[in-house]
């Protein structure tokens, strides 16, 4: 009975080292992983100095893979939005709708993938220059392109101001593009206002007429998200990852604008609406 209990008592005893050995093992695994990923944490730069005299923002690597990644990863899904337009079209006005609007969504986030792209290479200066103006410039056609399918879809109580501002916005981009390519990168706030004009002055116009339609309050929800994300365009040197997170702030504010169309300009609803005119008129 006495040989039972110590071969009992010995059994726990092992158990209990052996319980032990492993809390140990765990808790040594969980320490050397902590300090292995505070060491890869710690290495990586995560943001440089802003630069002085009116020279280019140099990113850190985390930040120009981030700014690949953050537009990189949308150009599929934008080009498969354009296409849904294209197809969900049942006139010649939703065709070209679909065709500039899809088109300019799509090229806007492939320029400015290629851009960073080349940009982290640091190898062709050329290219890099010539793809950093085609990526300025489209923002002003992105605008352009953004108000399109409104301006030629949507219904409206004033056509004559819509009129005027269907040409007007692709007026201003085009002057705005000109300037970009004369003055590119030497008057940089300069240039950000001139993008929050283009963007805001029809807005502002339609809004002060009282000309309220369906998906109103999208445009207006994406047009703020665009508008808080300009702080963090100006932000570099700033905030770590402050041009990524512009990035993520035109892919949130573009989706919002883009299902508002895909909702109020492309559905069923609206080619029976659209078709119903047409036969009135």
């Amino acid at each position: 009975m006495g040989e039972f209990r110590r071969r009992s008592t010995n059994s726990s005893e092992e158990n209990v080292t052996q319980k032990n050995h492993q809390h140990n093992f765990i808790n040594k695994l969980l320490s050397d992983i902590r300090k292995f990923y505070d060491f890869q944490f710690n290495e990586i730069k995560w943001m440089n100095e802003k630069p002085q005299n009116r020279k280019a923002y140099e990113p850190t690597e985390i930040e120009h893979i981030a700014n690949i990644v953050t537009h990189g990863f949308w150009i599929l899904p934008s080009a498969y939005a354009a296409f849904l337009l294209l197809f969900r079209s049942k006139n010649q006005d939703q065709v070209m709708v679909a065709l500039i609007y899809g088109s300019a969504l799509t090229l806007l986030f492939c320029i400015s993938t290629a851009f960073h792209c080349v940009f982290y290479c640091k190898k062709n200066l050329l290219l890099k220059d010539i793809l950093h103006r085609m990526d300025r410039a489209m923002i002003y056609i992105f605008i352009a392109g953004s108000y399109f399918p409104w301006l030629n879809l949507g219904h409206t109580q004033h056509p004559y101001i819509v009129y005027v501002l269907k040409w007007l916005i692709w007026i201003l981009a085009a002057l705005g593009i000109i300037y970009q390519q004369i003055f590119h990168e030497k008057y940089k706030s300069l240039e950000t206002i001139f993008y929050a004009l283009i963007a805001i002055g029809p807005a502002t116009v339609v809004i002060l007429y009282g000309h309220e339609f369906v998906g109103m309050a999208e445009l207006k929800i994406g047009g703020l998200l665009y508008l808080v994300g300009v702080f963090f365009f100006k932000a570099d040197g700033h905030l770590s990852c402050a041009h990524a997170i512009w990035h993520l702030f035109v892919v949130l504010a573009a989706s919002i604008h883009y299902f508002a169309i895909l909702r109020y300009l492309f559905s069923d609803q609206y080619s029976h609406d659209h078709a119903t005119m047409t036969m009135n008129t």
